[in-house]
């Protein structure tokens, strides 16, 4: 059987196998890489329901990838191994809902779950084909230590994190620079988490300049991240499916790169029989104005009590423009260029005016987080992180019987404690890791806001590839 091919949203990207859509990231032609079909497994979903999370994940990743399936079970099994949970990624009824909890991984974050796994598996492929590779990354919080993580003390790999100076949580910033090893480097740039964005995607357009170091991506601009979170889709959907004995299930997702939810659109296109997206931002909401208005058009970036979500311009968006546009390459490409020229893209709208049936939308501001997470604490006696209680809040109310809600919870609380102390008036959201971190020793440099200075950083710390 012929493996998955992949293609450029742009369409000016020949097509390529998986493993060198994993090491290219961002396609030459500035596009993001997609599948070229998307599989139809609702004759799978019985057996599949039956599964353990890594024996899904094999399913599921088999069906993509263009491994042999004893190495594909090998890197599945070793990039789960370090998980605090048996069940990785367990859905837990709290109240009415369920919350799926995501953070049992090393970082005690969502992004664990894909950046564990493509961390081995970049060390897979660099070690079949004698290559090395530098990461190049940016974060708003979570994707920089859970890719840190993923690859430390890798002997094919480097690894440049940048984050907004000033704009991640303390701790989450701790997580990132406690970590001394030295193939790690940690970048505070003066900025936004957008303009860090914008360095790094500006950056994979150099195309020499790509190519001469090495440069690969760990942000959900590579594929094999959003191809890993499909994957918690259907374990939590098909559990509350049979437990609760419906026949639809609704997810609530706090997003602000698009790159969650839309693993939860390609699970729903690959026929998990899910009633509705329900897409939940905080203040800095242009992906709920999208979704509920029709306009994806560019503010100022707020911070908020949930800074990993404090971003304008959605890197995963362009992949659901590609859908929206049925697959006009050509279209992708002028919406685009709209886009960055404007700073406003018309959506393609269906027949009855909206947007798309499958997604709702609505802002989780500050004052209905803090009153989330202060209710479930004190109904339930149970700690909600500010990202997963903008996604309870938002998601709430499309809640019923007959299409139970499950709210992803992206992130341990413990790594909030002031949004929690501030909800609750206790200081009790603690974890022994993160406590391990307050006082360690760090390693940071401060980088200018300036494609530039970055490009030098890199040429500065390590050697050409070729």
């Amino acid at each position: 059987m012929q493996s998955m091919q992949y293609m450029s949203t742009r369409g000016q990207t020949p097509a390529m196998g998986f493993q060198d859509a994993v090491i290219t990231g961002l396609a030459p032609d500035g596009g993001l890489l997609i599948p070229e079909s998307i599989p139809d497994v609702r004759n799978q979903l019985d057996h599949w329901a039956t599964l353990s999370y890594q024996e899904i994940t094999f399913e599921i990743l088999r069906l993509f990838v263009d491994l042999p399936d004893d190495d594909l079970q090998t890197l599945i099994r070793d990039s789960y191994a370090s998980f605090a949970h048996p069940e990785i990624a367990p859905a837990v009824p709290v109240g009415d809902i369920e919350i799926l909890e995501l953070f049992h991984g090393p970082t005690l974050a969502f992004k664990d779950i894909a950046l564990q796994f493509l961390g081995n598996f970049f060390e897979y492929i660099l070690e079949h084909r004698d290559q090395r590779l530098n990461i190049l990354a940016a974060t708003s919080g979570d994707t920089g230590s859970a890719a840190i993580y993923g690859v430390r003390g890798k002997e094919r790999i480097n690894i440049f994190v940048m984050h907004p100076k000033g704009r991640v949580a303390p701790l989450q910033e701790r997580q990132m620079t406690t970590v001394l090893d030295d193939n790690v480097f940690n970048l505070a740039v003066e900025g936004t988490f957008d303009d860090c964005q914008g360095i790094m995607k500006g950056l994979f357009r150099d195309l020499p300049f790509k190519e001469k170091y090495g440069l690969g991506a760990v942000n959900s601009v590579n594929w094999a991240r959003v191809l890993a979170q499909i994957v918690y889709y259907f374990s939590s959907g098909l559990y509350v499916l049979n437990t609760r004995q419906v026949s639809e299930v609704q997810f609530a997702v706090p997003t602000g790169n698009f790159g969650d939810i839309l693993a939860g659109y390609y699970a729903a296109k690959m026929g998990l029989p899910v009633r509705r997206l329900i897409l939940a931002t905080n203040e800095n909401d242009i992906l709920s104005r999208c979704f509920s208005k029709g306009e994806y058009s560019l503010g100022d970036v707020v911070p908020t009590i949930s800074p990993s979500m404090d971003i304008q311009v959605a890197s995963n968006f362009e992949r659901y423009l590609y859908y929206k546009a049925n697959g006009d390459t050509a279209r992708v490409r002028q919406m685009i260029h709209d886009f960055e020229s404007s700073g406003r893209l018309e959506i393609p709208r269906e027949a009855d005016g909206g947007v798309d049936p499958l997604f709702a939308a609505g802002v989780g501001d500050t004052e209905s987080t803090l009153a989330t997470i202060r209710r479930y604490y004190e109904q339930h006696n149970y700690l909600l992180d500010p990202h997963t209680a903008v996604g309870v809040a938002v998601g709430e109310p499309y809640h019923c019987a007959e299409a139970p809600l499950i709210a992803l919870a992206t992130a341990h609380p413990a790594k909030f404690n002031q949004a929690i102390l501030d909800a609750v008036g206790k200081d009790i959201a603690r974890h022994p890791y993160l406590e391990a971190v307050r006082d360690a020793p760090t390693r940071q440099d401060e980088v200018a806001n300036d494609i530039d200075a970055v490009r030098q950083y890199v040429i500065d710390h390590v050697p050409p590839v070729g």
